[in-house]
């Protein structure tokens, strides 16, 4: 699974829009547009972000472990 899709269905399983998203792991909405669209990946800092606001791990984010959802 890529990172776009990765992002998506941690978007749907919580809920959630890109905005929202956004402002949980404190970066721009424009920035997960991108990441969505598959134009950008996630920074060093935006990987740590969502991992602690979601508890995924990178290898979960860059799909090299299963994704492990808690809702």
């Amino acid at each position: 699974m890529e990172v776009k899709e990765i992002i998506k269905e941690i978007l749907e399983s919580n809920n959630i829009s890109q905005s929202e998203f956004a402002k949980v792991i404190n970066f721009n909405q424009t920035t997960v547009s991108q990441w969505i669209l598959g134009n950008k990946k996630p920074s060093f800092d935006s990987i740590l972000a969502i991992y602690k606001k979601f508890d995924i791990t990178p290898n979960e984010l860059f799909g090299i472990e299963p994704l492990n959802i808690k809702k």
